[in-house]
């Protein structure tokens, strides 16, 4: 099956999936015990089922090598790996916004053994808004309007300029990592016409590859971060945007990574505020 068709099946299991996990979400929650550390295991069963679903769909269509997260340092040169991810967002969804997604990509180990993502999808149910791309394919994103689906071509923006840009930041639990994102942020303070933070990581990076966004960063994103940014660095890739560390070396799946996604065109007027 080409990687176009296998992008499109593979969609369709994440938009059933996130119908069932918007369902749960407009359920009514008791938020009085919940604190930040605990927000992720409030969702656990819905997590559960979500991953459940997506694994047992995804192998009926194409099992390939089996699960990037089963498979640890035995992965092998030549095969492929699918990469599930838990609900991108689960503060939002927790908090009943709208903002939260399901992300699925397929890895592919290369001669060299480095690991690429050659498929990604990024579904935000509550949006009504699918992201998908395969390598060499294009990315394109389908809304949910009055009239009916629409499907669309996603291209960055032509922003030239820090100055007037419209950017975006993640940050993380962690007290360190955040003052490094909010150092980050205030540093750039006057030059942006704008500053966002919405979150999650997979949206924030596909609204760089729509346009909506000149650019994102966040510092020292984990291992548990790799099905978003996986999934979405597809989209922005074939989009024709760009996406690599702070310094601008490549991703790498097996170590942290400070991440920067951008039209291509401003990169080098942020990079020097990414300290």
């Amino acid at each position: 099956m080409e990687l176009r068709e296998l992008t499109t099946r593979v969609a369709q299991v994440a938009i059933q999936a996130g119908s069932h996990a918007l369902q749960d979400q407009v359920n009514p929650h008791d938020l009085r015990a919940l604190h930040p550390q605990q927000e992720r295991q409030y969702t656990s069963e819905v997590d559960d089922r979500l991953l459940r679903y997506c694994r047992e769909r995804i192998a009926q269509i194409e099992p390939f090598d089996g699960f990037w997260e089963d498979e640890g340092s035995d992965r092998e040169i030549g095969k492929r790996y699918w990469c599930v991810g838990h609900i991108d967002g689960v503060i939002n969804y927790v908090r009943n916004m709208a903002e939260w997604s399901i992300t699925i990509s397929l890895f592919e180990i290369g001669e060299d053994g480095e690991a690429e993502p050659v498929l990604g999808i990024v579904h935000a149910p509550a949006l009504g808004a699918t992201y998908l791309a395969a390598k060499g394919q294009g990315a394109i994103r389908i809304r949910r309007t009055p009239n009916g689906e629409k499907r669309e071509k996603v291209m960055p923006s032509t922003t030239t300029s820090l100055n007037g840009s419209v950017v975006s930041f993640g940050m993380s639990y962690f007290p360190k990592e955040s003052k490094r994102a909010l150092r980050t942020a205030g540093s750039l303070a006057g030059k942006p016409a704008d500053i966002k933070r919405i979150g999650p990581t997979s949206l924030d990076l596909c609204k760089v590859a729509d346009g909506t966004y000149d650019a994102y960063f966040e510092p020292t994103l984990h291992s548990w971060d790799i099905p978003a940014v996986s999934a979405a660095m597809v989209v922005v890739c074939e989009a024709q945007g760009q996406i690599e560390q702070w310094n601008g070396d490549r991703l790498h799946w097996d170590r942290n990574n400070d991440v920067v996604a951008s039209n291509g065109l401003i990169i080098e007027d942020l990079r020097q505020y990414l300290l």
